[in-house]
This record gives structure tokens, C-alpha cells and sequence, in this order.
């Protein structure tokens, strides 16, 4: 229920969520001419990095953070609003459209984007620094380990599998259970047999970091002795293995809540099942990023922001009127064109470069 003391903003598009995908599809939408907010509750996995990777024309003394903000200037430049709240629910209204609930603000858009993300599950300290020593995202810093000792935590097939993924990069793989029981199959069990990968048993009971708060070593229970292959790095009383960094793998939490809400299909793992272009079960609703299914990301992520801005245009846009809406509304005059409102139109004036 709405209440009435509440700032009330009307837009064509309001996406909920503010990472890479969710701004992208911002972008695009407000470039083709549609109004538009962008409302996130700030942080996200965006954020968290400290140095940006696999992404073409941002070399990786830029962080996360600074990415992001980058992206909000050019956003706003367009004239696009971005705005810091947390939505907290989003329903549709009697007239086809839908409101989304802020804690400072209510939104009512004509198409909503869900660029909410989720949580990588942490598993229990003691450790490393987070962008320090633990990564999530194997395919974003796998390079930054090449030859050297590296743990992967998790006690499932994801973890195990990970574990024999790093083989490509190095030779001192260890894939640490922390006194978990293993829940992989068979399969995997035999997969692991037959590679050089020394699975620990023992959990971690402590962290050693450098001055530069680089991960250099953790300490274990129990004696875990040397590694059967490539160099030994153990010192101490052998309950102290050297790593440079490693991968925790313990599942993501995505946060769907929004999109249950609003009956949006959703799949087992909870990803938030879209087409091609982002679309949704529920008209007018589409979804981008890591909710949904694929990898994880961000240049991932800025495709299919951009593939959702530009299904949405498709939707919202005034021109050409389909066959049954001109009889109706009768001759298009050149007062209704160009189909853009005002605000944008000055601001795509004001933006452009050539003159």
C-alpha cells in the first residue's frame, strides 16, 4: 500500500539494481529516448573488485568502485536518474504499469528492469582478505595465479571441479574441505584420484598476510604434512601450507525476492528464467546480470543490459505506429514527432559532440 507522504517519480523504465547490467540497460534506454531511473542500494560484487579484469579499454589499476562511478557520470549525463535507495517491493498497478516501493521514494515505470544480483556464500572465518587472497570468480582471476600454490575451499562437485580447472594454471592445487564432509559424486571422486590435486581434511585455523595484505600462508588444525607434488612450501610444523590466493566455492544467493513476487518463472538454481533479450514470464519485466542464468561476468553483463535496453525500445517506442493504432489515432503530424520527451531531447542536444 502506498503511503501518501512519499516523493512519487514517473519514468517509461525504472531499473532496480546498479552494477554493471542494471546501468547498462539504464544506458541504453535513456539513449533511445525513453525516461528512466536507475535505482540501486549501492555496493554489490561490482563493487567488491578491487582491480578490474577481462574488460576491454579498463586496464586494472582501475577498481571497482571507480568503474562504477564512471558509469553513474555517463548516465547522468544523458539525462538519466540515478538514485540511491533500497526497493524493497515492486507490483503492478491497475493500469498495466508498475510501482516499485523505495524507502525514500515510490518509482511508477511503464517496464521494469530486475538487475538485483547475488550473494556468493561465504564460508566461516578464519580468512583471507576478500580480492586479497579469496576470489569467486575463476574465470575473471585464474591469471593472476599462474604458477603458483593455490587453494580452492568447498567440499562439492563445483569446488572439486574448480580445483581441476586451476591444474591449468599451476601445478599446487589444494582443495580444502575444512573438516566437511565431501558431498561430491562418484564421478568426481575417481576425477580427483586421478589428477595431482592433495584434498585437506583439516580446517583452517588461522591467516597469515604480508605487509601488503596479500594472503601468504594458512595455518590448519592438524598436521597436513607436505604436498605430494610440485614445490614444497610448507614450513613451520607442516600445520602451515603457502598460498598466494585461492577460490571459495559454496553457492550463490540470488536475490530473486522481487522477482517471485512479481510471478516471474524462475529456475531451479534460482536464476530468473529470461529469453534472449531479457524478457521475463511476466510482461513488461525483464532481468539482467547475475540474476540470471550464464557466466557470471561483467562484460556478460553489459551485453545483456544493452540487449534488454534495446528489446524495451521496441516496446515503448512511439514510431511506427502499428497498422491498428493508425486508423485510430489517425495521420502522424510533425508537431508529434521527434517521439522523445523534451527533457531528453535538450539533453541529447546538449550532448552532442560534432558541432
Amino acid at each position: 500500500m502506498s503511503d501518501d507522504s512519499i516523493e512519487r517519480r514517473t519514468y517509461e523504465v525504472v531499473v532496480v539494481g546498479g552494477g554493471p547490467a542494471g546501468m547498462t540497460a539504464g544506458l541504453y534506454a535513456t539513449r533511445l529516448g525513453h525516461s528512466t531511473a536507475v535505482v540501486g542500494r549501492g555496493g554489490g560484487r561490482a563493487a567488491m573488485m578491487r582491480d578490474v579484469h577481462n574488460l576491454l579499454g579498463v586496464t586494472e589499476d582501475t577498481s571497482g568502485n571507480e568503474y562504477l562511478e564512471t558509469g553513474r557520470e555517463q548516465l547522468e549525463s544523458y539525462g538519466c536518474d540515478v538514485v540511491r535507495d533500497f526497493v524493497s517491493s515492486v507490483d503492478e498497478t491497475d493500469d498495466g504499469r508498475f510501482r516499485v516501493c523505495g524507502a525514500d521514494a515510490e518509482f511508477v515505470a511503464d517496464a521494469v528492469v530486475l538487475a538485483t544480483g547475488f550473494d556468493d556464500a561465504r564460508p566461516e572465518p578464519p580468512l583471507p582478505r576478500t580480492g586479497r587472497g579469496l576470489h569467486y570468480c575463476l574465470h575473471c582471476d585464474a591469471y593472476m595465479f599462474v604458477d603458483e600454490p593455490v587453494y580452492v575451499m568447498g567440499h562439492g562437485d563445483s569446488a572439486a571441479t574448480v580445483a581441476a580447472i586451476m591444474l591449468n594454471f599451476t601445478d599446487e592445487v589444494d582443495l580444502l574441505t575444512r573438516g566437511a564432509e565431501p558431498t561430491w559424486s562418484d564421478e568426481t571422486e575417481t576425477m580427483l584420484a586421478n589428477h595431482p590435486i592433495d584434498v585437506v581434511h583439516a580446517d583452517v585455523t588461522g591467516v597469515r598476510n604480508g605487509d601488503d595484505g596479500w594472503l601468504e600462508a594458512l595455518e590448519f588444525a592438524d598436521d597436513v604434512g607436505p604436498r605430494p607434488t610440485g614445490s614444497q612450501t610448507e614450513s613451520g610444523d607442516g600445520s602451515v601450507r603457502e598460498y598466494k590466493g585461492g577460490f571459495a566455492m559454496y553457492g550463490s544467493e540470488y536475490n530473486n525476492g522481487l522477482a517471485t513476487d512479481l510471478g516471474c518463472a524462475v529456475n531451479d538454481d534460482g536464476t530468473v528464467a529470461v529469453d534472449d533479450h531479457g524478457r521475463t514470464s511476466v510482461d513488461g519485466v525483464y532481468a539482467v546480470g547475475d540474476l540470471t542464468p550464464g557466466h557470471n561476468q561483467v562484460p556478460v553483463a553489459l551485453g545483456e543490459g544493452a540487449k534488454a535496453g534495446i528489446a524495451i525500445h521496441w516496446e515503448l517506442r512511439e514510431f511506427p505506429r502499428e497498422a491498428d493504432e493508425i486508423e485510430p489515432a489517425g495521420l502522424v503530424r510533425s508537431e508529434e514527432v521527434p517521439g522523445i520527451p523534451d527533457a531528453l531531447l535538450e539533453q541529447a542536444v546538449e550532448h552532442h559532440t560534432y558541432d
